[in-house]
């Protein structure tokens, strides 16, 4: 009876110790689900306490098995007894769904995080696009410019060349205005010129006269 008691006395303390070590546990896990950047994947630390939760509540469900075959062993259990085992074992039970919802909102917090990453990559993916178009607008747009500027130069060149063949070709029309009054001012000019003009006609008529009995020369001959 005595070392009944003594083992009943030594698991209680263990539970309770054990209750204690998950409870400091509980509270850096529950770090993680207030984070509001989580990485991607667990880190080891998150790991490492989310195994060790998971061990002690296992070696807490084993040790609540030993207390409840000593309490089934004991000729005399005490009511004390069983209300102290049903506490531990609701506090277990406890602790399992503190776990479970943990867990659950670590994963909520790091599927939010990872959203709001992808939703930022996405952002600024679309802020670099826009702004690649908008560069390559610019450099469109600094390119037809310098063309325009081009062509423009072109035509005023051209306008500067037809302006100056329009005063080349008013100049000689006066040259030619004023050869033509001078001439008329010359006593027998008129006269003179016609003379050449009558002669070039006729050496034009002689010439071509004997152009077409050459050809007919050659086709009789030929």
């Amino acid at each position: 009876m005595a070392a009944n008691q003594s083992s009943w006395a030594q698991l209680r303390q263990q539970a309770r110790a054990q209750e204690t070590q998950t409870e400091s546990l509980f509270h850096t896990y529950s770090q993680y689900a207030a984070q509001s950047d989580l990485p991607p994947k667990p880190s080891e630390d998150e790991q490492r306490t989310e195994e060790q939760l998971n061990d002690i509540l296992e070696k807490r469900s084993t040790l609540l098995t030993q207390l409840s075959r000593l309490l089934d062993s004991d000729p005399q259990p005490s009511a004390l007894k069983s209300t102290n085992l049903s506490r531990h074992r609701e506090i277990l039970t406890q602790h399992r769904t503190e776990l479970s919802r943990l867990k659950s909102s670590i994963s909520h917090a790091r599927d939010r995080a990872n959203l709001l990453s992808t939703v930022r990559s996405d952002i600024a993916s679309y802020r670099n696009t826009e702004t690649a178009e908008a560069d390559y607008m610019l450099d469109e747009r600094a390119r037809l410019d310098r063309s325009h500027n081009v062509a423009d130069s072109v035509l005023s060149q051209a306008y500067a060349v037809n302006e100056n063949f329009g005063l080349q070709r008013e100049s000689l029309t006066s040259i030619q205005r004023r050869i033509t009054g001078a001439a008329a001012q010359v006593p027998g000019i008129n006269g003179l010129m016609q003379r050449i003009g009558s002669k070039k006609r006729r050496d034009g008529v002689i010439l071509g006269s004997f152009i077409a009995v050459c050809f007919l020369v050659l086709l009789w001959f030929w």
